[in-house]
């Protein structure tokens, strides 16, 4: 099969189409993951039938130079493991669209998810209870408990590995700062400098200073994020015991800030219904002085954007208040529930290939740096460890000779990121409860006299019900 069959998804195609094989074809013994010695040939399985496995690969117009990295990837894979025959579809989560892919049984048996959905995922039954197969990789006992947990349930059986992980950070334009008179290596550090700045490129260049997600449930995610930044939770206990605490000084100093920007300064631009993929687009198109989202999105700027690396700054969040904490989260790779055994051996040897050879492996990680430099694909993006720092700081140091992100312009993050106390994602509902969040974000940004206080206490009364209905 050529590389160009297996990515059968087209990049104009829209994200919620996704057409694959329900279930793969299974049986089979499933060769080694383990390459053969140099100058062998490797050993063929005990059985001659093939499994086909299907994969997500890259989001929906990534470029074609990403493409050939992923597809080079899966030949290495495949040479390894010559009974397991990987087709590819290109994907991107968002909380309407996978809930759509999840009812009409069209994901793939490899996908990824937010940690946000690991919990409720295993609880409904819809992800593959893949123990056995973790248990038998090597670095079975090294990941990061806390992060590990996401894709566990309460017995601590694994229904999904924990593949990367991120802190939120302030990205930011550095030629619109230059252009607005600030110093592109003197990124705000408070939550006042953040307006100050915004509202300096907004008179300066006529670009938003600063933005905010608002719909896909992303509106939700950041609004959580700032409320976390100022101090605040939206969300406290877990399981029969979560209680929604949205209306909290934290939220409404959040919300107060994005009204002042919006209202006051007028330096939030035009546009009040961005998502992730959007704000990406504009902002790498220089439309955007700042923004907040995960640590890692710079492979997604490069990848589908094609970002001018000179003009990408990325900082620290600033934190303010006694409690005030960085939103944290990450992506779990889980199998679909109608794999059977055979299916689920090839899964995870996959997963322990594409996603986690390359952060305990020097010969993997090497030869995946390689893999994507040759292609102009970024290596080193800031992320946070699966493991621990220290197996994290090794891991750069392995694939220091490839590294091709500007990481002087994101040193006020990545200097900072590990004195910044975590604080996870709401356990309970988190999807509906951002979706209700955005609606607020929506109306604070599009309506001047929007009641802060009503529409706090009704999201509140919504979450809560969804809570108090499990």
């Amino acid at each position: 099969m050529s590389r160009t069959q297996r990515r059968r998804g087209s990049s104009a195609a829209a994200l919620v189409t996704i057409i694959m094989l329900a279930t793969a074809c299974g049986g089979a013994s499933v060769a080694s993951s383990t390459p053969a010695p140099e100058g062998e040939e490797p050993a063929e399985s005990a059985s001659a039938e093939q499994i086909t496995l299907t994969v997500v690969s890259l989001r929906p117009g990534s470029e074609p130079e990403a493409f050939a990295a992923f597809e080079e990837q899966v030949a290495q894979f495949e040479e390894a493991n010559p009974d397991i025959d990987v087709v590819s579809e290109e994907y991107e989560w968002t909380g309407p669209t996978f809930a759509a892919q999840l009812a009409g049984g069209t994901l793939p048996d490899v996908f990824t998810i937010p940690f946000t959905d690991g919990k409720s995922l295993i609880e409904q039954g819809q992800l593959a209870d893949i123990s056995d197969q973790v248990a038998a990789l090597p670095y079975a006992d090294q990941f990061n408990a806390n992060v590990l947990d996401a894709g566990q349930d309460a017995d601590g059986r694994i229904f999904a590995v924990p593949t990367a992980a991120y802190g939120i950070g302030l990205h930011y334009n550095r030629t619109l700062f230059e252009q607005a008179g600030l110093d592109p290596d003197q990124p705000p550090t408070t939550w006042d400098e953040v307006r100050e700045y915004a509202k300096a490129i907004a008179d300066a260049t006529g670009q938003a200073g600063y933005v905010q997600m608002s719909q896909s449930n992303t509106g939700g995610w950041q609004l959580t994020t700032l409320s976390y930044a100022h101090g605040g939770r939206v969300q406290e206990g877990a399981g029969a015991d979560a209680v929604s605490t949205i209306d909290n000084p934290g939220t409404r100093a959040a919300l107060g800030l994005l009204r002042e920007m919006r209202w006051t300064d007028n330096a939030m631009g035009s546009n009040f219904l961005y998502d992730w993929g959007t704000i990406n687009s504009d902002f790498s198109a220089g439309l955007i002085g700042m923004y907040t989202s995960g640590s890692d999105v710079y492979t997604a700027l490069s990848q589908e954007h094609e970002i001018d690396p000179d003009q990408y700054g990325l900082a620290s969040l600033p934190l303010e208040g006694a409690d005030a904490g960085l939103l944290g989260g990450g992506t779990l790779a889980a199998v679909n529930v109608l794999a059977d055994d055979a299916v689920k051996e090839a899964a995870v040897r996959w997963i322990d290939f594409y996603y986690m050879a390359k952060l305990l492996d020097q010969d993997a990680a090497t030869l995946d740096a390689q893999t994507l430099a040759e292609n102009d694909q970024p290596v080193g993006t800031p992320a946070l460890p699966v493991f621990d720092q220290a197996t994290y700081e090794t891991s750069l140091e392995w694939i220091a000779d490839y590294i091709n992100v500007p990481l002087d312009q994101m040193a006020s993050f990545t200097e900072n990121i590990f004195e910044q106390p975590l604080v996870p994602e709401p356990s309970a509902h988190t999807q509906e409860a951002y979706a209700i969040l955005d609606t607020i974000v929506q109306a604070v940004l599009t309506d001047e006299n929007a009641d802060i206080d009503a529409l706090l206490a009704d999201a509140d009364s919504q979450v809560q019900a969804l809570l108090d209905a499990d």
